[in-house]
């Protein structure tokens, strides 16, 4: 709302991750721009990061995957250090050749840029943006899409200069062949491919540089751009929405399916202000400063969420019974749309994993991103990733962290005169036993030490940590002793897990053993196991130790049993 046009506007604004909202006071010259919000997400949900170490993955703080299959990723780590992995279509990598890596490579001529800003085409070819301004661009060149006068490939990282010179650039965007640049002043360049208008020059021939975009810019301060595959959109700092370039599905959302060549305001959204602005494949979706949602374009996969699949020309308000939105995500290369709710809430539709999903569909996920990862196709990234490590730790590593810590612990247990550190919250929350135990009649509630002496310390040391992190690391001989403690304290998952490392961990020399314990502790899955492994290997088990030390109605029992089965036949 304008107090001052030579001044000040106040702004209503929505916080992406919580559930409050706020005015701003934002100072003119600079206009308003919607921040995109840090995510807690995690990397590994893309396939191509699970080739990282544990170390490797705590070091990245922004991250992109890209490409026809999404298998091209770049990360920069909190050292701002730029990596790259992956396929390497059209050199999109930037390492200065054509080879794919699954080994991380790192692009030394970006090492110290603190990017702001990243996309990517169809090529792929990238660009990125610097907190400095400056611009890069490598990949693929056919269409003149790096902006750098040529054809040629990029193979490796190269400032884009032409026309930009004295310009900051605080935003990129790429189509399927085309690219996008918003500066610092609100200004929209662009170059590349153009057979449908998409670089709004008011001709359809191939931009080789980045050229500004005026007509009825001009004069227009823009705060955020996106494109689709020959498309591109952009927001005004006072909530216009101007479209040009491809328009066969109404992407524009002009009313018509004819294309733009120079760039058309929405008239259909006049009067409200939009914030931001996601294109995907062949559809649109916009965000106003009130929390509401329209879409217009394709709607083949339901794209648009409307109930149906027909295209709409002009942009159509959907998710109105809903609570207010605060994010909406789309990408070029997919025709899923996405939006996040102010709870928090994070809706899908469109194409899901090649199932068409015609209304927004309710998902367990906390962030957009995340339905990228998991239902997108490709799995590509719908926006520079910003992680959040700094020293967050979840409920699940607090817990851990205190296992076995003298300073917060309230409790000791004493096992073959070694001391374990709990908390006596902890355990009674955790475990059955021990709320009954600390109970104010029970002589163990009073105590600040408790003895334990019917089980060994490095049993009774992993039943407590199992209790602080669900899970267990024994190896199968100990996990003998854990499935006793677990049946004596009827603790039915961790007898389970109990069973699964003695499975995993079975031998010959060790099986009759494990045989004998899965039938005194009277685990049947584990029993049934154990004795096929034994009837499977039967002779090299009859020749071990442990065979000719069991009990002899156990061993009659299992000569028996064996038997029954055929065992002994020739």
């Amino acid at each position: 709302r304008c107090l001052d046009e030579n001044r000040c506007f106040f702004v209503y604004v929505s916080c992406f991750k919580g559930t409050h909202s706020r005015y701003l006071l934002v100072s003119k010259p600079h206009p308003l721009r919607l921040q995109r919000s840090v995510a807690m997400v995690d990397v590994s949900k893309w396939p191509l990061f699970t080739l990282l170490s544990t170390q490797e993955l705590a070091s990245i703080r922004q991250a992109c995957i890209f490409g026809a299959f999404a298998n091209e990723a770049i990360y920069i780590t909190h050292d701002d250090e730029v990596y790259v992995l992956g396929l390497n279509c059209s050199n999109c990598l930037g390492t200065g050749d054509s080879q794919s890596t699954i080994v991380p490579k790192k692009l030394d001529s970006l090492t110290g840029k603190k990017l702001i800003s990243l996309s990517y085409g169809s090529g792929p070819h990238v660009l990125l943006a610097t907190q400095e301004g400056e611009l890069y661009a490598w990949g693929h060149n056919g269409y003149s899409q790096l902006g750098n006068g040529t054809t040629n490939q990029g193979v490796s990282p190269i400032l884009v200069t032409t026309n930009l010179q004295n310009k900051r650039v605080t935003e990129v965007a790429c189509g399927s062949h085309h690219s996008l640049a918003l500066t610092h002043e609100g200004e929209v360049f662009a170059w590349g491919y153009n057979n449908c208008g998409q670089v709004g020059s008011g001709s359809t021939a191939n931009q080789p540089t980045p050229r500004k975009v005026s007509n009825s810019l001009q004069n227009k301060v823009m705060v955020s751009i996106a494109c689709g595959q020959t498309s591109s959109m952009a927001v005004a700092d006072n909530g216009e929405v101007y479209g040009w370039g491809y328009n066969g599905n109404g992407q524009l959302g002009l009313g018509n399916n004819g294309n733009q060549l120079t760039p058309c305001r929405l008239i259909a959204l006049q009067g409200l202000c939009v914030l931001q602005i996601a294109s995907g494949y062949a559809h649109s979706l916009a965000l106003t400063d009130e929390g509401l949602l329209y879409a217009w374009g394709a709607n083949t996969y339901g794209q648009l969420g409307t109930g149906n699949k027909s295209n709409q020309l002009s942009p159509v308000q959907v998710m109105t019974e809903k609570e207010r939105i605060v994010e909406i995500a789309a990408c070029h290369s997919t025709h899923t749309s996405v939006a996040k709710t102010q709870s928090g809430q994070v809706f899908m539709w469109g194409q899901c994993r090649g199932q068409p999903i015609v209304l927004p569909h309710l998902t367990h996920f906390s962030s957009t991103d995340d339905v990228f990862a998991c239902f997108a196709m490709p799995s590509v990234m719908w926006r520079l990733l910003s992680m959040e490590h700094d020293d967050f730790l979840t409920v699940a590593q607090s817990l851990k962290k205190e296992f076995d810590n003298p300073e917060t612990s309230d409790l000791k247990f004493s096992v073959d005169g070694k001391y374990i550190h709990v908390h006596k919250a902890v355990l009674k929350i955790r475990c059955e036993h021990f709320r009954s135990m600390f109970q104010s009649h029970w002589n163990e509630d009073m105590k600040e030490v408790i003895e334990i002496d019917q089980f060994s310390y490095p049993v009774y040391r992993s039943f407590l940590e199992f209790l602080y992190t669900d899970s267990v690391d024994l190896p199968p001989e100990d996990a003998i002793g854990l499935l006793d403690l677990a049946t004596s304290y009827c603790e039915n998952r961790l007898k389970k897990l109990c069973q699964h490392i003695i499975k995993r961990g079975i031998t010959v020399e060790n099986a009759f053993s494990l045989l004998s314990a899965a039938i005194r502790y009277d685990a049947e899955d584990l029993e049934e196991f154990c004795f096929k492994f034994c009837v499977n290997h039967l002779t090299e088990v009859t020749q071990t130790a442990a065979f000719w030390q069991i009990d002899g109605n156990m061993l009659k029992e299992f000569i028996c049993r064996a038997s029954h089965c055929g065992a002994f036949k020739n």
